[in-house]
């Protein structure tokens, strides 16, 4: 019988923060000159974002509806965005260190939200201590079995390089490092020494407190054995431990329940951005994005709908329920822009993540309109002048999130589904009241049948959505509720 994904994940939704962009606290110190906070970000700049920053805003983010946090790396590095790991059982000063992350745990848990850290185990850092080892004494260090090293250079005593240009191999660096990618030494994990350690480093933060683990480039280390023992380790430490793998396409095989709960539902993203972008879809920036631009297609309503059930279908009810469904991410251009600055492409692709099941996932500044395109600008500093958000949007995303929040059929396993033209038409069964999304991604006003067989004086409420107009609706003679949704807009339904 297959393990079931943490029951806490169902009810879910999630806040993805890329600590140094997010929010400085003053009561972390900084050793010296920053990026300006407004500046475009660059590749190597840091702009100051800390763990205190994120505890001081936690009221403002469960005001916005969230329950969980994601946090991209936090352990020290000397990178930006933390995925060049020099030491995993410390968290980085700058942002705050290990106190902060005690703070931001205890003051997350004191209001229900649940944190996971990001595990970035295939590769590490130059800095890494063990690599660093190696560099200093060849050969004869007992770390030489921790990476991937040309044997003979080693031997021979040659230079390692540990610098160079991104594309070299390992003939020239001497070493294997990820995507040839001279700063990210790859980790031999058939090591029993580094298997060790990294299971250390996963019980050790689970003890400290954290809820689960966002796992890096999983599918580089091509050993199942590895990631079950992964999970047994962490299982006996805390059995509600979240467990989602970085895996880019439709992948069961990896949620057997032997190795992950559920996986960055980056499909389900690229469906949305397909069919409710239309007209709007920037093509050219989509294109440059390795993956979007490979996999995204546009989609009419029932192209949608049919791409839609083929990722439901791929998995158990139960793991589908655990996917942690995303519209955008540090790894890509932010939906905003990828639908060409049309702000009601967001919205209604929020309008259906928030509406299917899986734990919907924010990535941190999109609910203010938070715009960027291809990796560094995806990971702009967050707009907390009050003058460059967008608060209808945020008031928008509040509303959907707390109703996903109030009504078990959106959360349920349940739906049904009729889609013609632009439109989508969704029904979500629970144990309470059903409710049924009616979506128009189209450039003209539909009138749109949301449901069958109603009983005479059935009583239909309408969510009350920010931004967007009241739909006129009537109960047909033969008990069909039928609205008129305005262009690119949504209504919900709520049938007691």
């Amino acid at each position: 019988m297959t393990p079931d994904p943490p029951a806490w994940v169902r009810d879910a939704v999630f806040y993805q923060i890329f600590p140094d962009r997010f929010a400085q606290s003053g009561r972390v110190a900084k050793p010296g000159p920053l990026e300006p906070w407004d500046a475009p970000p660059t590749l190597h700049g840091f702009k100051g974002g800390d763990l205190l920053g994120v505890a001081e805003h936690l009221d403002e983010l469960a005001d916005l509806g969230i329950t969980a946090l994601y946090l991209t790396p936090i352990f020290m590095s000397a990178s930006n965005h933390r995925y060049h790991t020099y030491d995993y059982l410390r968290v980085d000063p700058l942002l705050g260190g290990d106190a902060a992350l005690r703070e931001l745990l205890d003051e997350a848990h004191l209001r229900g939200m649940r944190v996971v850290l990001d595990g970035v185990f295939n590769h590490t850092g130059r800095g890494f201590w063990p690599f660093h080892h190696v560099l200093e004494t060849g050969a004869g260090s007992p770390y030489r079995n921790w990476f991937h090293w040309d044997e003979a250079k080693l031997e021979r005593g040659e230079q390692i390089k540990a610098y160079g240009d991104h594309g070299e191999r390992a003939s020239r660096l001497g070493y294997e490092a990820w995507w040839d990618i001279p700063s990210l030494p790859k980790l031999n994990t058939d090591e029993p020494a580094v298997r060790a350690h990294i299971f250390e480093v996963a019980e050790h933060w689970l003890r400290f407190g954290i809820d689960g683990w966002r796992l890096d480039v999983p599918g580089e280390i091509r050993d199942e054995a590895f990631w079950q023992e992964f999970r047994q380790r962490c299982q006996a430490v805390n059995p509600e431990a979240y467990l989602v793998g970085e895996i880019w396409m439709v992948a069961p095989e990896w949620l057997h329940g032997d190795r992950f709960d559920a996986l960055m539902n980056y499909p389900l993203a690229e469906a949305l951005l397909g069919y409710v972008a239309g007209d709007h879809l920037d093509e050219a920036l989509v294109r440059r994005h390795h993956e979007f631009g490979t996999y995204t297609k546009r989609l009419d309503g029932p192209g949608f709908a049919f791409r839609l059930q083929e990722l439901l279908a791929a998995y158990r009810p139960e793991t589908v329920a655990a996917q942690l469904n995303l519209l955008d991410s540090h790894d890509a251009p932010r939906f905003v822009s990828m639908a060409g600055g049309d702000r009601a492409s967001y919205r209604l692709a929020l309008t259906l993540l928030a509406a299917l099941p899986g734990a919907p996932c924010v990535y941190y500044g999109d609910e203010v309109g938070l715009e960027g395109g291809l990796d560094p600008d995806s990971r702009r500093a967050y707009p907390w002048d009050p003058a460059r958000q967008d608060l209808e949007l945020r008031a928008f995303v509040r509303a959907m999130l707390r109703l996903r929040h109030a009504e078990p059929a959106l959360r349920s396993s349940e739906l049904a589904m009729t889609a013609s033209g632009q439109s989508i038409v969704i029904r979500r069964f629970g144990s309470g009241p059903d409710l049924v999304v009616g979506l128009n991604a189209g450039e003209d006003a539909v009138v749109l049948r949301l449901a069958d067989g109603l009983e005479p004086g059935a009583e239909v409420t309408f969510a009350d959505l920010p931004g967007w107009p009241t739909a006129p609706a009537r109960v047909e003679s033969d008990g069909s509720l039928v609205v008129s949704v305005a262009a690119r807009s949504a209504v919900i339904a709520r049938l007691a």
